[in-house]
This record gives C-alpha cells, sequence and structure tokens, in this order.
C-alpha cells in the first residue's frame, strides 16, 4: 500500500508562487510515474504533470507548461510541483498521483493511489 502526503498550497495573488511537496511511503518512489491533477468543484480532476520513475523525463499539460515545473527527489521519496506565475483559473485542490497502471497517462483513472488534495487558491 502506498501512502502520499501533499503540503505546500495555500493562497496567494495572481502572479506568485507556490512549491508543492508530495511525500510517498510504503514503496520508493523510483519504482513509480507519479504526477499531479487538479480539480475544482464540478468538474473532472484534470491533468497536470507527470514525471517518470526515474525521475529523467517530465511532461506538463499546455495550460501550465512554460510555468509550472514537475520534478522528483527519490532519495526523499518526493515528488514536487513548482507553480511560478499563478493565474486565479490554477485555483483548486491540487492531488498526488502515483503507481500508473494502464491506460492514458493523461487520465486520472490511470493511477492506483492519491493524495487526500491540497488547496491552492490564486486571487486576483
Amino acid at each position: 500500500q502506498v501512502q502520499l502526503v501533499e503540503s505546500g498550497g495555500g493562497s496567494v495573488q495572481a502572479g506568485g508562487s507556490l512549491r508543492l511537496s508530495c511525500a510517498a511511503s510504503g514503496r520508493p518512489s523510483s519504482i513509480m510515474v507519479m504526477g499531479w491533477f487538479r480539480q475544482v468543484p464540478g468538474k473532472e480532476r484534470e491533468f497536470v504533470g507527470i514525471v517518470s520513475a526515474n525521475g529523467q523525463n517530465t511532461f506538463l499539460d499546455d495550460s501550465v507548461n512554460g510555468r509550472f515545473t514537475i520534478s522528483k527527489d527519490n532519495t526523499k521519496n518526493t515528488v514536487y510541483l513548482q507553480m511560478n506565475g499563478l493565474k486565479p483559473e490554477d485555483t483548486a485542490v491540487y492531488y498526488c498521483s502515483a503507481d500508473k497502471k494502464s491506460g492514458a497517462w493523461n487520465a486520472s483513472s490511470s493511477y492506483n493511489y492519491w493524495g487526500q488534495g491540497i488547496q491552492v487558491t490564486v486571487s486576483s
């Protein structure tokens, strides 16, 4: 069983920055693809970014590419989401995901484990 615990959320003004962290336990992050999704009330959980098991390869959704960076420190079993240039439309609950199974890499149904979610609020 894998546990994921997110931290680092909060409130910030537009243009500001936040860094989310997700600490994994129960299985080494070095053998798991990990990612970030986000969700606003009434909408489906949407893909933000993904990082490979060894941390060498990353991919971000077009909506955040150039502003957000995803990275992974396998010595700390932790994945990060550095968010710069935040916009009000980035306001959401952000979820860490781990252990991709079959299916599209940007589909929430393709991951076995999830964190509890953390709120990010960006005011204009």
